[in-house]
C-alpha cells in the first residue's frame, strides 16, 4: 500500500464530505468513483451537475447557511431532482457560509462573533457534527438516526427542505 496505515481504511464505508468548494466536489467524485458510497456538501454551489443518470442510488445531504433552502442557490434546485438515492435539504437559521467550518466556534473563543451569522459558534459546531455524524451513521454503518427524519424540539433552528 502507498500508506503504512492503508490497512485500516473500510473500503465498503467511503463518504465524501466538503465544506464550501470541498462540499461542491462531492458530486464530481461521487460521479467518476463508485467507491463514494454517500456525500455531503456543505454550502458550496455545484459546479458539477449531476449526471441525468443520477449517482446510482447512493445518499447524498445538502447542508447549507440560511438562506440556502430552495430558490437559495440555482445550483442546488438544479440538483436536487437529479439525486436518486436518500436525500435530505438542510439549513440553519442564523447560520452563514462558514458556519460549517472552525471559523464560528475560534471567532466566538475570541470575542469575534460575527453578526451577519448569529448562531453561536459552539451552536454551530454541535449542529454541523450532530447531522453529518447521522448522516454517517446512517449510511455507512447503518444504524438508525431518527434526527435525519425531520425538526426536532431540540434544534429549532434546523430546517428540512423538500422542494
Amino acid at each position: 500500500p502507498a500508506w503504512r496505515h492503508a490497512g485500516i481504511v473500510d473500503r465498503g464505508r467511503i463518504a465524501m464530505a466538503g465544506h464550501s468548494i470541498g462540499g461542491a466536489s462531492a458530486i464530481a467524485a461521487m460521479a467518476t468513483d463508485p467507491r463514494i458510497r454517500a456525500g455531503v456538501n456543505m454550502d458550496g454551489g455545484n459546479a458539477t451537475p449531476v449526471p441525468a443518470a443520477g449517482l446510482g442510488g447512493r445518499p447524498f445531504l445538502l447542508l447549507g447557511a440560511q438562506g440556502r433552502g430552495p430558490g437559495g442557490n440555482a445550483s442546488w434546485d438544479r440538483d436536487w431532482p437529479q439525486l436518486d438515492g436518500w436525500k435530505r435539504w438542510i439549513t440553519f437559521d442564523g447560520s452563514g457560509h462558514f458556519t460549517f467550518s472552525d471559523f464560528p466556534s475560534i471567532g466566538q473563543q475570541l470575542g469575534l462573533d460575527d453578526p451577519e451569522a448569529p448562531l453561536p459558534g459552539d451552536r454551530s459546531v454541535e449542529l454541523t457534527r450532530r447531522y453529518v455524524g447521522a448522516f454517517l451513521d446512517r449510511h455507512l454503518r447503518g444504524e438508525s438516526r431518527p434526527v435525519l427524519d425531520g425538526p426536532s424540539a431540540d434544534a429549532p433552528e434546523v430546517r428540512f427542505h423538500a422542494p
